[in-house]
């Protein structure tokens, strides 16, 4: 903008109507005005997010910062307010006074009161989100967007008959017979939370080398530093070099992510949801809406198709044995928890069991209607003995027989 200033001449700017026309002591008034301004929101806007993270992580779980963290709107915000002040202290430095040959760039002052108007604009938007990010139903919703959009990618739509035979073939199925007592383990670089696995990169190096590797420990898993990451057959194959390759195709870090780890995402809402259920919260309401949240999730688990667990060349031999997290898994990491905590709570009783009726509506595999009769069994236990009130026991029973109508054949 300055640049602009310089190269053409004022006379243009009375055009404009609204164009800085004063001289150079007041273009530096306006801006010094504006950048110190600006600052001072920009301290106020990181206060009040300070707050907001605060109180999310002390009603609902330390876990849930990195949602605000990623929030876009406080990156946008918090970047417009430190823009602005940037923009109006690098155009204060170019204002020449009378005695230092004048220069004052009217089109870059102007630029910069028209950021000044805007950022106000965004200082009201933001007093609206912060006031909205901090109720609970909105961070359930916001949290429980995070496991329906992994699913994608753990739970592909669609997958290819070939794929869905392997994902059903036994579990042994191609692995060597001497597999256990031939294989040497490739061991864990470091400590830390397997984050992703790059099966396609353990395939095409299992192919090259003509290996069969058996993955032990899969995303959101704990590994200790030298504790196997890999088995591999047959041993005598086995370098120091390839080694390295294989951990390379691992990205351990210090947390946990919900990239290839559905069960993270899972966990965020479990968590609050046991909070909320706890004597020092009280809250079934919230508890509620994250049971609805993971029931749209398992809803669409239910009918998406295994991801395979066997891998091969296109010889058809066996090269990556990979086991994968099952419908099963993710029912007993939504709901285990929630129905331990909640079993003294008549309406989070009452919801799971409603939620189990929705997620059978929508299940077909026997594996997945075995486990939902195995958890309406458990919570109807639980029931049967954690509610003192009688007619809410006849409630429950009755939610509980409905969800047996649907599973049972």
């Amino acid at each position: 903008m300055v640049a602009v200033d310089r190269a053409k001449s004022d006379e243009w700017l009375d055009a404009l109507g609204f164009a800085y026309t004063g001289g150079a002591e007041g273009a530096s008034t306006v801006l010094g005005t504006i950048a110190g301004s600006m600052i001072t929101i920009a301290g106020v806007v990181f206060s009040m997010t300070l707050v907001a993270l605060s109180l999310a992580s002390s009603q609902l779980g330390p876990r849930l910062l990195r949602n605000f963290m990623r929030d876009t709107t406080n990156q946008v915000v918090l970047g417009t307010f430190v823009a602005t002040f940037l923009y109006c202290l690098l155009v204060l430095r170019t204002i020449r006074r009378p005695e230092e040959n004048v220069f004052v760039p009217h089109l870059a002052v102007t630029l910069g009161v028209l950021l000044a108007v805007a950022s106000v604009g965004v200082l009201i938007y933001f007093i609206h989100h912060i006031s909205l990010s901090i109720q609970a139903d909105h961070i359930v919703a916001r949290v429980g967007k995070e496991p329906i959009g992994g699913i994608d990618g753990i739970f592909p739509e669609h997958l290819d008959p070939v794929a869905t035979s392997e994902a059903t073939a036994p579990r042994d199925s191609g692995l060597p017979a001497d597999f256990d007592r031939e294989a040497r383990p490739i061991r864990a670089a470091r400590d830390g939370y397997v984050q992703s696995i790059d099966i396609g990169r353990l395939q095409k190096l299992a192919t090259t080398e003509d290996l069969v590797f058996r993955v032990e420990r899969g995303p959101g898993t704990y590994v200790v530093e030298d504790r196997p990451l890999v088995h591999i057959w047959p041993a005598v194959r086995v370098t120091s070099r390839l080694a390295d390759r294989v951990n390379a195709a691992f990205v351990i870090g210090s947390s946990r992510t919900p990239g290839q780890d559905i069960a993270f995402a899972v966990d965020q809402l479990v968590e609050i949801a046991v909070r909320a259920l706890s004597p020092g919260v009280n809250d079934p309401f919230t508890a509620v809406r994250c049971v609805d949240r993971l029931g749209s999730a398992l809803s669409r688990i239910a009918q998406r198709e295994m991801r395979s667990t066997y891998h091969y060349d296109e010889h058809n031999r066996l090269r990556v044995f990979n086991p994968v997290v099952s419908f099963s898994d993710v029912l007993d990491t939504a709901f285990n928890q929630i129905r331990q905590n909640g079993a003294a709570n008549a309406a989070v009783t009452i919801r799971l069991l409603d939620t189990l009726a929705v997620v059978a509506s929508f299940a077909e595999r026997p594996d997945d209607l075995e486990g939902l009769r195995r958890h309406a069994d458990m919570i109807a236990r639980g029931a049967r003995e954690g509610l003192p009130e009688e007619e809410d026991r006849r409630i429950a029973n009755q939610r509980y027989a409905a969800v047996r109508a649907l599973l049972d054949p």
